[in-house]
């Protein structure tokens, strides 16, 4: 039984680092799990990347180690083996799953997954659960071996997704742009997820939590608008 927290920020304007999701985050692991493996690659600072979050978890009642302190990829494979929940935190998507693949990660991962282990994701954690990366709004500042990443769900995110402004001057394209460019030569279903909000499966259930909400784009349909609350079970079935 999968089960997922999919966020899509870790810190939202006036708060703190994870401070809005904090409840939601206590829930889904739930008193079970005292202790989190954490996936810090998204970030080049390990160390202090690992040092943060620790401090959070902590603030929550969890320990937290990071595979960064791990002698080597083995070590790492070995950690996720073992481990009560994985967190993976916000960064650059391309770097993030470029690890993934290089610390032969992404099997081991998607076993625990599908075993029942607990997955947070945040950002770039939430984008490399979905089909590829190629929703990201990250620059390629690396090339992974592929753009699929974990699937550990059928459809893709757009993290930190923004509407556009009303009366803007900026001729870039918008997000509903880029998406809409996505869908020419893709058909995986797009949550364009707004900051502030996430996504909680479990198992063949799938709910929009959270404060602000989702556009969701399907291939070939006008995009479709869904409240904090709504349940998406459709979107597990791929």
């Amino acid at each position: 039984m999968k089960r997922l927290l999919l966020l899509s920020n870790s810190t939202l304007h006036g708060r703190g680092y994870l401070d809005h999701a904090e409840d939601a985050i206590g829930a889904f692991l739930g008193p079970t799990v005292r202790r989190v493996l954490f996936v810090p690659f998204a970030l080049h600072d390990r160390a202090r990347y690992a040092d943060v979050a620790r401090a959070r978890f902590e603030r929550m009642g969890r320990a937290l180690d990071s595979l960064h302190a791990c002698a080597d990829a083995a070590a790492m494979r070995q950690s996720v083996e073992s481990a009560e929940a994985l967190f993976i935190g916000g960064g650059n998507t391309f770097r993030l799953l470029d690890e993934l693949y290089r610390n032969a990660l992404i099997g081991p991962i998607r076993a625990r997954v599908a075993a029942g282990m607990p997955y947070v994701g945040s950002s770039a954690g939430t984008n490399v659960a979905c089909v590829t990366i190629k929703t990201t709004n990250d620059m390629p500042i690396v090339q992974p071996p592929s753009f699929d990443a974990l699937a550990l769900v059928p459809f893709n995110v757009n993290a930190h997704y923004l509407d556009p402004l009303p009366g803007s001057t900026h001729m870039g394209e918008t997000r509903e742009t880029r998406i809409r460019e996505f869908h020419e030569m893709n058909t995986p279903v797009v949550v364009g997820l707004r900051e502030g909000a996430w996504l909680d499966i479990d198992s063949r259930h799938c709910t929009l939590s959270g404060t602000t909400g989702a556009r969701v784009f399907r291939k070939g349909k006008e995009p479709e608008e869904f409240a904090p609350g709504a349940r998406m079970d459709w979107l597990l079935e791929g």
